[in-house]
Formats: C-alpha cells, structure tokens, sequence
C-alpha cells in the first residue's frame, strides 16, 4: 500500500512536466515528419522551382510556334517558313541537294 500511494504522490506532484513533455514530443514529431512538416515545405518548394523551369521552357516552345502560326496566316505568308515546312513534312527538295538523314 506504501508504495501505491508513493507513485500516486509522484505522479501528482510530475504531471504538469510530463504533459509538457508530451506536448512537446507531440509537435516536434508534427514539426519534422507531419504532412506540414518542415520536410514536406522543402519538397514542395523544390517541385515549385522544377515546375516553373519547365513552365519557362513550355511558354518558349508555344511563342515560338505562335510565331510560326503567324508567319503562315493566309495574307501574310512567309515564303521561306513555307518552304522549310514543306520541305520538312511532304519531303521535296531540290535535284542539287543531298539529304542526310539523322537519327
């Protein structure tokens, strides 16, 4: 019975720090390995700047092709664009030009 009454006395006088304690273990866990945690911001922000490079690279290849587009336009045609496009898709050249063929 002594000894009963020694862990109730103890856990009386200890359970104020030991709650601190647990809430402390509580959010520090959160804090480093939560699905907010300081791990998870430094994932996103590096999937944010890979994101963005490949953004950068998306908007380059459409203003280049928008710019194709409107050098095609019925009116306003560029002979030399024309002609690399038809070159490039039907094939045709001319009979003093060698073609090499890439990979």
């Amino acid at each position: 019975m002594n000894k009963l009454s020694a862990h109730s006395y103890f856990l009386r006088e200890n359970i104020l720090p030991l709650i601190g304690v647990c809430l402390c273990l509580y959010f520090s866990y959160h804090t480093l390995l939560g699905n907010r945690s300081v791990l998870k911001l430094y994932a996103l922000e590096k999937q944010i700047e890979t994101m963005s490079q490949e953004k950068t690279l998306v908007v380059s290849a459409k203003d280049s092709l928008q710019k194709k587009v409107v050098m095609m336009r019925p009116g306003n045609v560029d002979k030399d664009l024309l002609e690399e496009q038809v070159r490039l898709i039907l094939g045709y050249r001319q009979a003093d030009e060698l073609v090499f063929l890439g990979n």
